[in-house]
C-alpha cells in the first residue's frame, strides 16, 4: 500500500523526508503501548472462544454436568458474540469507540470472574452469554480506535497487522494455555486469568488520544434481538437433535424459523437495518459469507469435539493442549505467506485450497478416531486443517470486501465476522450431536468434511477462474 500524495498538504509530496522525524518516532513510541492495549482487548475475546475447549472434561465433572451442557456452556457465549456483532459497530459509532471499548473490556473481565465463581452449569451458561454481549462491544469498537490513532493510511495498515496478530495469537495460545491452567487449578483458571489481562487492557488505553465524538447512528434493537432468537433457537435445535429430543428439536427449529420470517420483516421496514441488503445480493459475497461460516463450522467443532475424544483415551488436560499445536501453529506461521498468495493469485485459490485441506484434514480427524489410530494420524489430520484456516480466512476478508458493492466494504467485514461466529455456534451444535447420541467422533468429522466440501463446491461456482 501506497501513501496517497493527495492527502498531503500542497508541496509536501516533493518535500517528505525519506526517514521519519524525531518527533515522529516518539509518536510511534507513545502509540505502541496503547495500540497494544486496544489488540489485548480482542486477544482477550479471542482466547476466550478457544482456551475453554481443554477444560470440557473438568468442568463437566466438577458441575456435573452432559455434553449437553457443555454445547451450551461453549455456546451462549458465541451466540450471543454472533448476533450482537451485527449492531456493535452502529453502537460504538452512536456511543463512542473509546466508552464503549473500555466498557466492554471492563464487563469482560468481570464477567469472566462470575464464570469461574459459577456453581452450576445453568450460572455458567448465563454468565457466559453476558461475556459474548461484552465480546462483542470490544470488536468493531477496537477496530475504530486504531483508525483514530494512525490516521496515516500507511501507518494503520501497520498498526491492523499488528492488531491481527496480536490477537490471532490467541488461538494458537487458547488450547495450550488452556491446557496448562487447567492442569495446575482446574477450569475456573481459564477464566479468572481474563482479570489481569482486562486490567492491563484498560491501564493501556487510559489515555486522551482515544476520545471519540458520540454520533447519531440508529440502532434497531428489535430486529437485532430477533436475529439472536433466531440463532439460538437453532443451535438449540440442533443440540436437541443430538439428544434425541425430536419434539424440542421441532419446536425449536419452527420457533427460529418464526424468528428468522420476523427480522426479515423488521429488517424491510426498519429505517436502520441491521445487515446491509446490498451485501446479501451479490452471489459472491454470499458464497463468502458461507465460506467463512463453514471455516469457523469445522474449526470450533473440532475444539469442541476432540479434547472430549483425548481425554477419554487417557490424555492429561496440559497433553491436549501440546496436541493441537499442529492445528494452531499455522494461524502464526501462515498469515503473511497467505498475503503474498493473495497479492500474486487474488483470493480464489487459497480460498478453495484452504477448504479442501480442511475438509480433508476433518476426514483424516474422522478416520482416526474410528480407526483408534495413533496419535500421529490425529496430528496429520490437526495439521491439514490448521493449514487450510490458514489459508482460507485471510484470504475471504479479500474476497468478500472486493466482491461487495462499492462503498460497503467495511460492512461486509463486519458481517463475516458475525457469521463466522454463527457457523461456530452451529459447528458445537451439530458437530457435538454424535456424542450426545452416544456415537463416537467419526460422524462428527464426517459432518465437517461435508460442509467444508460442498461450501466449496459453492464457492468455485460463484467465483469462476478468469
Amino acid at each position: 500500500m501506497t501513501l496517497d500524495k493527495s492527502s498531503l498538504p500542497s508541496g509536501a509530496a516533493a518535500t517528505a523526508p525519506a526517514w521519519p522525524r524525531p518527533d515522529a518516532v516518539s509518536s510511534r513510541r507513545r502509540r505502541g503501548p496503547v495500540l497494544f492495549g486496544v489488540s489485548l482487548g480482542y486477544f482477550m475475546v479471542l482466547l476466550d472462544s478457544t482456551v475453554l475447549s481443554v477444560a470440557e472434561p473438568d468442568l463437566a465433572s466438577s458441575l456435573h454436568t452432559s455434553v449437553t451442557g457443555l454445547q451450551w456452556a461453549a455456546n451462549s457465549y458465541t451466540v450471543v458474540f454472533a448476533a450482537l456483532l451485527l449492531s456493535a459497530g452502529a453502537l460504538a459509532d452512536r456511543l463512542g469507540a473509546d466508552r464503549v471499548f473500555r466498557a466492554g473490556v471492563a464487563l469482560f473481565a468481570l464477567e469472566s470472574a462470575l464464570c469461574a465463581l459459577a456453581p452450576n452449569v445453568t450460572a455458567l451458561v448465563g454468565a457466559r452469554a453476558l461475556l459474548g454481549a461484552s465480546a462483542a462491544a470490544c470488536v468493531p469498537a477496537s477496530l475504530a480506535l486504531i483508525g483514530r490513532l494512525y490516521p496515516d493510511r500507511r501507518e494503520h495498515a501497520r498498526a491492523v497487522a499488528s492488531w491481527a496478530a496480536i490477537s490471532g495469537a490467541a488461538v494458537a495460545a487458547g488450547p495450550l494455555a488452556g491446557g496448562a491452567l487447567v492442569g495446575v487449578a482446574g477450569w475456573r483458571a481459564v477464566f479468572l486469568v481474563n482479570v489481569p489481562l482486562g486490567a492491563v487492557a484498560l491501564a493501556l488505553t487510559a489515555t486522551r488520544r482515544l476520545r471519540c465524538q458520540r454520533g447519531d447512528r440508529r440502532l434497531d434493537w428489535p430486529a437485532q434481538l430477533t436475529a439472536c432468537a433466531a440463532l439460538a433457537l437453532a443451535t438449540d435445535g440442533l443440540i436437541a437433535a443430538g439428544a434425541a429430543s425430536w419434539s424440542h428439536t421441532a419446536a425449536a427449529l419452527a420457533g427460529a424459523v418464526a424468528a428468522g420470517v420476523l427480522f426479515v420483516r423488521l429488517e424491510k421496514r426498519s429505517p436502520a437495518p441491521v445487515l446491509n441488503r446490498a451485501l446479501l445480493g451479490t452471489p459472491a459475497v454470499r458464497a463468502g459469507l458461507a465460506a467463512g461460516a463453514a471455516v469457523n463450522f469445522a474449526l470450533t467443532g473440532t475444539l469442541f469435539v476432540l479434547p472430549l475424544l483425548f481425554q477419554s483415551r487417557g490424555m492429561s488436560p496440559t497433553a491436549t493442549g501440546l496436541a493441537f499445536l499442529p492445528l494452531t501453529v499455522p494461524f502464526v506461521v501462515n498469515p503473511p505467506l497467505t498475503g503474498r498468495l493473495v497479492a500474486k493469485t487474488g483470493p480464489r485459490p487459497p480460498v478453495l485450497a484452504g477448504l479442501v485441506l480442511l475438509a480433508a484434514g476433518s476426514g483424516v480427524l474422522g478416520a482416526a478416531a474410528w480407526a483408534a489410530a495413533p496419535y500421529i494420524w490425529s496430528a496429520l489430520g490437526l495439521l491439514l486443517a490448521g493449514v487450510g484456516i490458514s489459508l482460507a480466512l485471510p484470504a475471504l476478508v479479500t474476497a468478500i470486501t472486493t466482491a461487495a458493492p462499492p462503498g460497503a466494504g467495511g460492512a461486509a467485514g463486519g458481517l463475516l465476522n458475525a457469521v463466522r461466529q454463527a457457523g461456530a455456534s452451529l459447528g458445537i451444535a451439530a458437530m457435538g450431536a454424535p456424542l450426545t447420541a452416544g456415537t463416537d467422533g467419526p460422524w462428527a468429522f464426517a459432518v465437517a468434511a461435508s460442509v467444508c466440501a460442498a461450501t466449496a463446491l459453492w464457492f468455485q461456482r460463484a467465483h469462476p477462474k478468469r
